[in-house]
């Protein structure tokens, strides 16, 4: 998104890392644990002091729980001190819980923010049980990375890649692919991924004489396609989410989608019509969609060719960097509506977007 804002000359766009490394010998405090946590804030904070004062607009990325108190509570706070319009752009599937758990601390820092911008339907939903407004501007797909493939014939190469945490439920998906495994042996499952799960899942794997069956690891952003391109189903298992790029990157990829209910994912796909939609949990669910689809690949195209074309409309960056402007221009347009305010350095456009955190 940086990248893309860049690009419009009415837009003046810096960043302002959570995690910025201390300079020369000091680097060396942020491999103490507790320690590396306050030296790093109190350098993030520092740069967001000095920075503010270029920027007309604060634009916060924000997760949930301690982090949210961490990078986005300072950035919303020092925006509004400074008498900046800030926007905070909520990312977070866990959102509902974090509300009833941090309800207290969280909500009144949300309620400063001049425009609350969430990257779904599901979220909008989630914010508005605590009266609290929020508006959608979608993930961006990035189609120079993600290319089209129609898998004709369709193969039963399965393909796996959200990180080994609990609420990802990498083993829903091993269960599904063992039921697949007994009826297409020649089945492989490619997961990619990592996290404090690495072990159980891959002893869950031997537990289930999974054939194969590879880990990848960990895998840098630029080898993703790659590895879309190389498989042919996308098997999806949280039991938390929110809008998950990684369908959406399986949309661009041409691979047809088996996915679970969790939470925002049934706004970005439609069952039977973008994708195959199971109950969270449920690995024969999952395992009976996947071979639904190699034994209807007609089915398995048609999936494919809307969700292409959805992601097209929706999620280009054109698309989503113009409703980011339209956020920016109202906020702006506030500004000089407002009496008594000072007028904005660049008129009407908005002239400074000050990202802090990461997507």
């Amino acid at each position: 998104m940086y990248r893309c804002l860049r690009q419009v000359p009415t837009v003046a766009v810096g960043f302002v890392p959570i995690n910025p490394r201390l300079p020369g010998p000091l680097r060396l405090l942020q491999r103490i644990r507790y320690v590396r946590t306050v030296v790093t804030s109190l350098r993030y904070i520092w740069r967001l002091l000095r920075s503010l004062a270029e920027y007309d607009i604060v634009h916060v990325f924000s997760a949930s729980y301690f982090s949210f108190v961490l990078a986005p509570t300072p950035a919303v706070l020092l925006g509004k001190w400074y008498g900046k319009r800030v926007i905070l752009n909520y990312r977070s599937g866990e959102a509902e819980d974090h509300l009833r758990r941090w309800g207290r601390t969280a909500i009144p820092v949300m309620r400063l923010a001049d425009a609350l911008v969430v990257p779904s339907g599901y979220l909008v939903d989630v914010f508005a049980r605590v009266s609290l407004h929020a508006r959608v501007v979608a993930n961006i797909v990035d189609f120079d990375q993600f290319h089209f493939r129609a898998r004709r014939p369709l193969r039963p190469v399965f393909f796996s890649n959200r990180n080994f945490e609990a609420h990802y439920n990498v083993a829903c998906v091993l269960r599904a692919f063992a039921q697949i495994q007994r009826l297409q042996p020649d089945a492989r499952l490619i997961v990619a991924g990592d996290g404090t799960q690495r072990r159980a899942l891959v002893g869950l794997a031997a537990e289930l004489r999974l054939r194969n069956t590879e880990f990848v690891g960990r895998v840098a952003p630029d080898r993703m396609p790659g590895l879309y391109d190389a498989a042919d189903v996308y098997l999806n298992a949280p039991d938390i989410d929110n809008m998950p790029g990684s369908i959406l990157e399986a949309f661009a990829s041409g691979l047809p989608v088996v996915t679970t209910d969790a939470g925002g994912i049934p706004y970005i796909v439609r069952h039977t019509e973008t994708g195959l939609i199971v109950p969270r949990g449920d690995h024969g669910g999952m395992a009976a969609a996947a071979l639904r689809l190699l034994e209807d690949p007609s089915l398995a195209d048609r999936l494919t060719r809307r969700a292409l074309d959805e992601c097209r409309r929706n999620y280009t960056a054109e698309a989503v960097i113009g409703d980011w402007l339209s956020v920016y221009d109202g906020l702006m347009a506030d500004v000089v509506a407002r009496p008594g305010e000072p007028p904005p350095r660049v008129r009407p456009q908005p002239s400074g977007a000050s990202e802090v955190g990461g997507a």
